[in-house]
């Protein structure tokens, strides 16, 4: 994780294309944002099907978690089909630039697979932007699902499609009860869920695991777009960028210093993305303590200084980050945030 903070800390740099202009102006359009499209809804995943598996970013190392994740999917009566480069390797990155990106182009064209589920993060799926056949992906609307550095993707791919796409467990991701439930929940069954914590007995007094807190009170209604905030700012700049106005922004991160958070949501709110927004869910930022010594903002501080001011509904905690269960959320279906609840709600299904 430490070598992906290291890269996009000069991605984000690169990226970045500061605003020009005095003070009077106001909610800037956010530099190379893209105009919002209508909803591309890809099918649901249906007993049978055969789910595309390939890695975006860092090298696989361990050919065991392969062999789960095909036992995996065929415990659930579905097939997996290995893209080519899967076993590849370039320094930190799994192959090449042009030959990751071609495994998820033949996925997209390849009319045997239903769905694409990357295998695992890291860093490297930005690299790819430039590469992918949005024709084919507009033509071939498939779901595809994963999360942390596959926000690059998620992202461009709605951005430029239209397309719906799911920030859920990446395939080396635990295989849990709970993760299986919500992917089948919303891209097997096609459920407008709710998301919301559960709130599970525990030996004490009263639920301490899986808890929210409301920033802003209040309810909203928008078009949900989020994902891993490293990796969301080191594409602000970018023509991959979607439209963040009227949306229901979610974010986590991992492992990351709270200066470092603050730095990342000063660039949304200068990229005029936060201005845009109607609500915020924050969901986690494991391994981000302030450290020994407590001499630090911590990140629910860091959060008011940055969310409170937008007067919008807000709240952190969402079961959703770099944690052992997670929901699954579609990005590009409308939804209503209720920050009092602590609970996203779809207002529509996000397969057809």
């Amino acid at each position: 994780m430490n070598s992906r903070r290291d890269v996009l800390k000069a991605a984000a740099l690169a990226a970045f294309v500061p605003l020009l202009g005095g003070a009077a102006r106001s909610a800037p359009t956010p530099p190379g944002a893209l105009a919002r499209k209508g909803a591309l809804k890809p099918p649901r995943i249906r007993a049978g099907d055969t789910i595309g598996l390939m890695i975006p970013s860092s090298a696989n190392w361990d050919p065991l978690e392969l062999d789960v994740l095909l036992e995996a999917l065929a415990a659930l009566g579905l097939k997996g089909k290995l893209g080519a480069h899967v076993n590849d390797r370039y320094g930190y990155l799994a192959g090449r630039d042009a030959d990751r990106a071609a495994d998820l182009n033949a996925m997209f064209r390849d009319p045997e697979v239903k769905a694409i589920h990357c295998i695992r993060g890291g860093w490297g799926a930005a690299r790819l932007l430039p590469l992918i056949d949005f024709d084919a992906v507009a033509r071939n609307p498939k779901a595809l699902i994963g999360y942390s550095d596959i926000t690059a993707l998620l992202l461009a791919l709605h951005a430029r499609t239209g397309l719906v796409t799911f920030h859920g467990p990446n395939g080396a991701s635990e295989w849990n009860s709970t993760n299986v439930g919500w992917l089948k929940r919303v891209v097997w069954d096609g459920e407008a869920a709710t998301f919301a914590n559960p709130r599970e007995p525990t030996r004490a007094l009263v639920p301490t695991e899986h808890r929210t807190r409301t920033m802003h009170p209040g309810k909203a209604r928008g078009h949900l777009l989020g994902g891993n905030l490293t990796v969301l700012t080191a594409i602000v700049g970018s023509p991959y960028l979607p439209d963040f106005t009227d949306s229901i922004l979610f974010l986590e991160d991992v492992q990351e210093a709270p200066y470092r958070i603050d730095r990342m949501l000063v660039q949304l709110k200068l990229a005029g993305v936060l201005e845009r927004v109607r609500g915020v869910v924050w969901g986690t930022c494991s391994k981000c303590d302030p450290g020994e010594g407590f001499g630090s903002l911590t990140i629910p501080d860091v959060l008011a200084d940055h969310l409170l001011p937008l007067k919008v509904p807000a709240y952190y905690g969402a079961m959703l980050g770099h944690i052992s269960t997670q929901f699954t959320l579609p990005l590009g279906v409308e939804v209503e945030l209720d920050a009092d609840a602590g609970a996203l709600r779809m207002l529509e299904s996000a397969v057809s």
